[in-house]
């Protein structure tokens, strides 16, 4: 039997990887050969990259059958569906191969001899597995195009998820990473009453209990949920005591602009009720429209006085369709560029300042690569002496740090 040849690329967040994973496989049921992207339009600059990449493609692969979705080819159709043997499918309908179907119905070019002439394998091999809970976004954020193009929130049920898990358990992966658009607004109905995130991390912990590590990806810091899912973190081991906060400012004036729906207050709630047992890192945008260095101030000290261990700063990006990118006083992108290095150096000295209060303690520690690991608080480690297998989990003795990661032993 032929084996199929379907190579895939995402852009942007996990969840288009995740969804990559299972499209490939739905196209080998209708092709024996193509390339399907997955887009990004969260900055211009990432949708830049991914038009770039596609037309790439195209001159090295002038046989090839190129499906093209997601966020950015959705955004802005005519700028992918312009290059040559790409079809474009419309990211609402991404997960349905009818859509595929009828994008190669109607291609205009001969598909009988599709074949990939060169492509760099860009699957990365991890040893932690990502299971998607949800997807879309009910809220309304001024400078956020994804809301937009992903639409309304759908979390799935939980037995998908359950099955999902054990899947992914029953294939050597110990470390499961529950992600989606928006995570901490998971709500089912189960048994006739409402089922939320707190209640699916509870619930997995109990029915798989091969799971050593569970994982989220990023929270939004206003949900109640957040509350209840550090307290289950406290109370399970094997949930890992980190957080990944959407913060994208410390100051009350900008979030409001942004209509985020949390205060600079509740940052500082969820730090206290952490009580140092869980650390915490987040997303930051520099140079939001408005943004006085004043204003920027505040963001740093909350920076500074969270203790975020680690900071994914960008600078803000204007989306077409947004409120945000018709608000008065844009800030010039050269400051943002100079904010996002700020950051990210205040973020840097709490990683070491929390690093070493590390030192001395037993961990138990994810095996990726080479030896190198990841603690429960999300930090690389490197492991002397004995080759580990990947996906290992094992309890590591931190002796010490070098170039930003942990040093340690079995």
């Amino acid at each position: 039997m032929q084996k199929k040849n379907i190579r895939t690329l995402s852009f942007g967040c996990r969840l288009n990887a995740l969804e990559c994973e299972k499209i490939s496989r739905m196209l080998a049921d209708v092709v024996d050969s193509a390339i399907l992207i997955n887009t990004c339009s969260v900055t211009a600059e990432a949708e830049r990259q991914c038009a770039q990449t596609l037309r790439r493609l195209s001159r090295e692969n002038p046989d090839a059958i190129i499906f093209v979705t997601g966020c950015g080819a959705t955004r802005n159709r005519a700028l992918f569906q312009s290059v040559s043997r790409a079809l474009v499918v419309d990211n609402t309908e991404k997960m349905n191969l009818s859509a595929y179907v009828n994008a190669l119905k109607s291609a205009d070019f001969d598909l009988s001899c599709s074949k990939i002439e060169k492509f760099k394998d860009s699957e990365d091999k991890l040893s932690k597995k990502f299971i998607q809970v949800q997807n879309g976004c009910n809220h309304d954020c001024t400078y956020c195009v994804t809301r937009l193009l992903r639409g309304k929130n759908i979390s799935f049920p939980y037995e998908d998820v359950l099955a999902d898990v054990r899947a992914a358990v029953q294939n050597g992966f110990h470390e499961i990473v529950l992600t989606g658009v928006d995570t901490a607004s998971y709500l089912i109905q189960r048994d006739g009453k409402p089922f939320l995130l707190a209640d699916l991390c509870e619930n997995l912990l109990t029915d798989v209990p091969e799971i050593k590590h569970l994982r989220l990806s990023s929270v939004d810091p206003a949900s109640p949920e957040v509350p209840k899912i550090i307290a289950l973190m406290n109370q399970n081991s094997r949930f890992m005591p980190h957080l990944h906060l959407s913060m994208q400012s410390g100051s009350d004036t900008i979030l409001r602009a942004m209509r985020r729906r949390h205060d600079s207050k509740k940052l500082m709630d969820l730090v206290k009720l952490a009580n140092g047992a869980v650390s915490s890192s987040a997303d930051i945008i520099c140079g939001f429209p408005g943004e006085t260095e004043d204003l920027f101030q505040e963001t740093l000290q909350m920076v500074h006085d969270m203790n975020l261990i680690h900071v994914h700063a960008f600078p803000y990006s204007p989306r077409p369709n947004t409120v945000a990118a018709t608000m008065p006083n844009q800030v010039p992108r050269n400051i943002s560029k100079q904010r996002v290095q700020q950051i990210i150096e205040i973020a840097n000295q709490n990683r070491e300042k929390f690093m070493q209060k590390q030192i001395g303690k037993t961990v138990s520690v994810l095996v990726e690569q080479n030896n190198i690991g990841r603690t429960p608080d999300d930090i690389d480690i490197k492991i002397v002496g004995t080759p580990i297998k990947e996906k290992t989990i094992c309890d590591v003795t931190i002796t010490g740090t070098e170039n930003n990661m942990f040093i340690g032993m079995l």
